[in-house]
């Protein structure tokens, strides 16, 4: 949700600047930064963002600067400007510093100096509002490019997951013969081998290996993975709903690594979730 869009527009002796920037939020979270001027537009500037943006902290400036440098002042408090004045004074003599700017930094408080705010015409208002909507569509391209980016590496990424489920089920069917070679080099070492009931031995073996089965977390793992891919496509704003799946493909992963009992499984299940990882923070990014 990252995203950033810039307009300007020269009308007359007067340049107006719109810029959007946003950063990842689970809500629509929108700070502006306008003139005084044009408080009262500042209802229908959100109620754009809102139906426009959607989710982010947003950042919306909208500024205005005289070309012909013929900004005149209303005046100077001239009050306040003495009182600031004296506090520095006072200041710099307790601090035995030299006091030759004082005036000057005095002028740059706030305050000091105000400068007209004119009333806002209904035609500068459009040329602020066109600024605006040039500067969203911008950062609406932004967004989209980013998106784009990102989609095509959460594609990559449970591409991974896919060709290590696929190697995980060609090393499955190679635990049955380790785990039976183990627990009958336990047992004869424990009771002895002609001591050991070889029915009893098939039958607890059964047992244990169906207990490991992974038969159903794959199945499933399969499918969260497609449905993940279907939703990719999707042109509607899908980021919780990919969160959700992403949870569920993490479940699955950790119960086969879980089962797994085998250390070439267990390798593919860290290689899973590392890729997992990825896509999750990639997600925090996405509508």
């Amino acid at each position: 949700m990252t995203g950033y869009g810039t307009a300007s527009t020269n009308a007359g002796t007067t340049k107006y600047t719109v810029e959007i920037k946003s950063l990842n939020s689970k809500f629509l979270e929108l700070s502006l930064r306008i003139p005084k001027n044009f408080s009262d537009k500042e209802f229908q500037l959100r109620t754009e963002c809102n139906k426009q943006i959607e989710r982010g902290k947003v950042n919306l400036s909208i500024m205005v600067e005289k070309t012909d440098a013929t900004v005149k002042a209303a005046g100077i408090n001239t009050v306040l400007l003495k009182q600031y004045f004296e506090q520095l004074k006072a200041v710099s003599l307790e601090l035995n510093e030299p006091s030759g700017n004082l005036l000057q930094l005095a002028l740059g408080l706030p305050d000091v100096v105000r400068f007209d705010e004119d009333s806002v015409s209904e035609e500068e208002w459009k040329t602020v509002e066109k600024t605006f909507q040039e500067a969203l569509k911008n950062f609406q391209q932004f967004r989209a490019d980013e998106g784009a980016v990102l989609e095509n590496d959460a594609r990559y990424r449970i591409g991974l997951i896919q060709q290590n489920l696929k190697l995980i089920e060609v090393e499955e069917p190679k635990r049955v013969p380790v785990i039976r070679e183990r627990l009958d080099t336990f047992l004869s070492d424990a009771v002895g081998r002609d001591l050991v009931d070889k029915n009893r031995f098939e039958q607890e073996l059964i047992y244990f290996i169906d207990k490991l089965d992974i038969t159903e977390e794959k199945t499933r793992l399969t499918t969260h993975c497609e449905y993940f891919l279907q939703t990719l496509k999707s042109a509607d704003a899908n980021g919780k709903k990919l969160g959700f799946i992403s949870q569920e493909i993490g479940r699955e992963i950790n119960t086969i690594g879980s089962k797994a009992n085998d250390a070439n499984i267990q390798k593919l299940v860290v290689g899973m979730k590392e890729e997992l990882e990825k896509i999750k923070e990639q997600l925090l990014n996405v509508l």
